[in-house]
């Protein structure tokens, strides 16, 4: 049986997480292909998740570490403690609505190197364990800021209580601490309401497949391993 190789861009649904994007994806092709991807997009979020196959995952890394592009719509004047609209939202009572003209002088202040503190419902490890994992426990997982880049941040609309941002970042940058910090600066709080990918380096999420395709279509939108050397 011919092995395959190579990328296939799917456009991941809702309610789903990055892992169960994969084991659907497995029953597109032969069995003991290795099947991987290239950066997980949290359940709540759509879009482009970027999956290698066979030699592909060899060169997983190399892929997650390319620029990425976000749509947002972002809610302000509540918090949440997942940063998003999955978590434990809480209406901020006092909240004074900003005008478009604060909001986007606010903006470039999140652009460049900056300093951003991870949400404590994220993926990272804390001596070995998945930040999520210890904060369901009630464990304080204790992260600590880093350094992100973000490339631009595009403003689109804006009509109280919700902001729809484009985002363009570097790997490890999380745009429900964006959200967050952003309704931080006025004092009302914020969170992320949706988020979509659009792009991981040279791939769109315009390419991607949705998850209800046939393997017929699957193998045919499979895209060569030098696609992720543009």
């Amino acid at each position: 049986m011919r092995r395959m190789n190579g990328w296939l861009a799917v456009d991941k649904p809702s309610g789903m997480t990055s892992r169960e994007v994969v084991n659907a994806v497995q029953n597109w092709f032969p069995r003991r292909t290795k099947i991987g991807h290239t950066g997980t997009l949290d359940p709540r979020a759509t879009g482009l998740l970027v999956i290698c196959i066979g030699e592909a995952t060899k060169l997983a890394d190399t892929v997650q570490s390319m620029g990425k592009s976000y749509w947002s719509r972002i809610r302000l004047g509540a918090t949440s403690d997942t940063d998003d609209a999955d978590g434990a939202i809480v209406e901020t009572a006092t909240a004074t609505p900003p005008d478009e003209a604060a909001v986007r002088a606010a903006i470039p202040a999140f652009i460049g190197s900056i300093l951003q503190l991870p949400p404590i419902y994220s993926a990272l490890k804390v001596g070995g364990k998945r930040a999520h994992k210890l904060a369901r426990r009630g464990i304080d997982p204790k992260l600590e800021p880093r350094t992100v880049r973000v490339d631009a941040i595009r403003f689109l609309s804006y009509n109280w209580p919700y902001l729809e941002l484009e985002i363009d970042c570097g790997k490890g940058t999380y745009v429900r601490s964006i959200a967050r910090d952003l309704g931080a600066t006025f004092g009302v709080g914020g969170l992320v309401q949706e988020l979509r990918r659009t792009r991981v380096g040279p791939f769109v999420v315009e390419e991607a497949i949705p998850l209800e395709s046939s393997r017929y279509d699957a193998v045919a939108a499979l895209q060569p391993l030098e696609r992720s050397m543009l």
